[in-house]
């Protein structure tokens, strides 16, 4: 009896949102799809924000994942950034936990890790590196769609073996319980 799995793989952006799709046939990786939305066009945060929801559910929708697997945002040097990320990164989760689909979050060095060895490997490196692993014929442009690939890759080596730097929610139930800390009492 085959056994498989859906994984979507999400690269949160307020710019480009990378995603990328693969499937698990018997503990073996199969390439499905890897594109991007692009939102550079929009000016409106807010609408952007709408755009990335509406996206990651069209994405649930035509593939059926049975797990979502998305890059945490990292600290770097500009707040205003980061604050932008983690809302990209929060309405993909929302769309998820809506149609109630398992996400784990995976911080940056940890995917990079799990697709080359290298906690801190360039992005031209990890697309390198899906290119060979899932065959692929090209690269795209933008390296926000292997970014994630990536995730849905790390989730597939990381998903038998929970490793430290991850948080998995099932439902918003789940993600409540595990973050009673971010809950702000009216």
């Amino acid at each position: 009896m085959s056994v498989e799995k859906i994984i979507l793989g999400i690269d949160p952006g307020t710019t480009i949102m990378g995603f990328g799709v693969i499937k698990v046939v018997n503990k073996k990786m199969h390439f499905v799809q890897l594109n991007e939305l692009n939102l550079s066009k929009y000016n409106d945060h807010y609408l952007k924000l709408k755009k990335i929801f509406e996206r990651t559910i069209e994405l649930i929708d035509t593939f059926q994942p049975d797990e979502i697997a998305i890059e945490a945002p990292f600290f770097g040097k500009n707040v205003q950034s980061m604050l932008k990320l983690g809302r990209a990164q929060g309405v993909a989760m929302a769309a998820g936990l809506s149609r109630e689909i398992p996400i784990t979050e995976y911080l940056p060095k940890k995917i990079k890790m799990a697709v080359t060895g290298n906690g801190n490997a360039s992005k031209e490196q990890v697309a390198k590196m899906l290119q060979q692993m899932l065959k692929l014929k090209e690269i795209p442009k933008n390296l926000d769609a292997t970014d994630g690939l990536a995730a849905a890759v790390c989730h597939f080596y990381n998903s038998n073996s929970k490793m430290g730097d991850t948080k998995s929610y099932s439902g918003w139930s789940a993600y409540v319980k595990q973050n009673t800390h971010k809950i702000k009492k009216l």
